[in-house]
């Protein structure tokens, strides 16, 4: 079957797509940036289009020969009016897939109660799938509530909260009934409904076999990761906004992911009946215990294999275009910071160093000054350091790192990171290894695109600083790959 799948960067849709690729089918993404699946062990199997989901042009030429979407888009930790564009993007899809012929839609909508005041983000999200439902294109919207796999956000948010705090006074939502979802159970769900008669067009709830309060998810992440299970006090006066500045300081989640997960929260979040069962039977294995899903996302995390995390979605507000090309930057006013340095270790031993900065290794510089930079991150709604990297060697773009992404990578040689920490402006990090007579040579390079009045008086007031930090940093930097030429 030809497959057009949207959201294909994201934690699930970066699942889906080498599963459907495996099943024999071909699949076509719809993405905004395809250099961020460039290095996917995937892509050179499914065919990447460029393309915004709110360009109807542009989803009218990807919906071309398709037979099945998969809808995977959504605005979690968005701002401002965000749910009339879920609406005319969802309008837009539905359109398109109609006036092709597609066989079927399949949309991933959020597990909520029935009769309810519903957050925002939930809200849109029934929204999005009653619009897809009446496209005239056969729809099945699987709603599922905390889904747990490594690096999944509800997951992590269960992990830092019970690993941090040893004594747990929450906000009363600790009560509140859950039913979570192993991501492989997902997954299996999103799969097979492709395959369901073209008479079904309808919405099901999916979860797992069990049913916990919140505060029982916390201890058994406990038990299964050999910790004491925590004292839970459920306290009445911590609303939504509050709880989400708790998580954002005690756990790597940033306020605008965890806000909406909160909200989500409020009110008890299990499946309504099991109607999926006659349409898509559970995996012959049967569906995953919570505690057996938190072991596995504990044996994957420990053994590397993360295939995709919450770390590498993109963060709303940060900018999203490339830093213009040099050596003018015209229309903008703009600070530089460079630094060279010669090395006698070979470029090879230089480049395996930058390409290892950030998360467990640092910054090699002041750690103190990156330390408060990012809890001022953190206090301020920002990602902070402690988002970290998902993987300690190998960077690719679009990969998350500490409070950057990797915005272009040239292994061996060059490394731009954009900064998604708060701050007045737009910034980047250079880092790059070259030969040299000797060995090799190190540039750095931070550059910083200030917004306003704000923005100026922002890199002035940090000046002082650079020359501890950045020199710091490129001499650190150099040391370490000639201590590892030596080793």
């Amino acid at each position: 079957m030809r497959i057009l799948v949207t959201g294909a960067t994201g934690y699930i849709g970066g699942r889906l797509v080498p599963r459907l690729l495996a099943a024999g089918h071909q699949v076509r993404v719809l993405v905004r940036r395809p250099e961020r699946l460039r290095d996917v062990p995937w892509a050179a199997s499914a065919e990447v289009v460029a393309g915004d989901l709110a360009d109807a042009h542009a989803v009218d030429a990807a919906m071309e020969g398709v037979e099945a979407v998969y809808y995977l888009v959504h605005s979690m930790g968005a701002k401002g009016d965000f749910e009339a564009t879920e609406l005319e993007i969802a309008r837009t899809v539905g359109d398109a897939a109609f006036r092709h012929g597609v066989r079927r839609i399949v949309y991933l909508g959020g597990l909520h109660p029935e009769g309810r005041p519903l957050s925002r983000h939930l809200r849109s999200r029934a929204a999005v799938g009653e619009v897809l439902l009446g496209s005239g294109v056969p729809t099945i919207v699987l709603q599922a509530g905390v889904v747990i796999g490594s690096g999944s956000t509800s997951f992590e948010m269960i992990r830092h909260l019970t690993e941090v705090l040893p004594y747990m006074p929450a906000p009363r939502w600790v009560r509140s009934f859950i039913q979570p979802i192993a991501v492989r159970d997902v997954l299996h769900y999103l799969i097979a409904a492709i395959d369901v008669p073209s008479d079904v067009n309808r919405a099901f709830d999916i979860g797992g076999p069990d049913i916990h309060r919140y505060g029982q998810l916390m201890n058994g992440y406990a038990v299964e990761a050999g910790l004491p299970q925590r004292p839970i006090a459920a306290l009445p006066v911590l609303t939504p906004w509050l709880a989400g500045q708790w998580v954002n300081l005690v756990t790597p989640i940033p306020r605008r992911l965890a806000v909406p997960i909160i909200e989500s929260l409020q009110f008890d979040c299990v499946m309504h009946d099991h109607d999926i069962d006659a349409v898509i039977p559970p995996p012959a294995e049967g569906l995953l215990p919570y505690r057996t899903a938190v072991r596995l996302a504990l044996d994957r995390e420990r053994a590397g294999e993360v295939e995709t995390s919450w770390r590498n979605a993109e963060v709303a507000g940060a900018p999203s275009d490339p830093l213009p090309s040099d050596p003018e930057w015209s229309g903008h006013t703009v600070y530089v910071d460079e630094r060279e340095r010669m090395s006698r270790a070979t470029p090879g031993a230089l480049w395996r160093v930058i390409e290892g900065v950030g998360g467990e290794n640092g910054w090699y510089s002041f750690p103190l000054a990156w330390a408060l930079r990012g809890w001022i991150d953190k206090l301020t709604g920002g990602v902070g350091l402690r988002r970290g990297r998902l993987d300690p060697d190998t960077l690719h773009v679009g990969d998350a790192v500490d409070f950057w992404r990797v915005e272009a990578i040239e292994r061996g040689a060059f490394l731009r990171l954009r900064a998604e920490m708060r701050v007045p402006g737009r910034a980047w990090l250079e880092l790059s290894a070259s030969e040299a007579p000797g060995g090799s040579r190190y540039r750095q390079r931070a550059v910083f695109f200030p917004k306003g009045l704000a923005g100026r008086l922002y890199w002035w007031g940090i000046l002082p600083f650079h020359g501890v930090i950045f020199s710091g940093m490129a001499n650190r930097i150099t040391a370490e790959a000639e201590a590892e030429e030596r080793a």
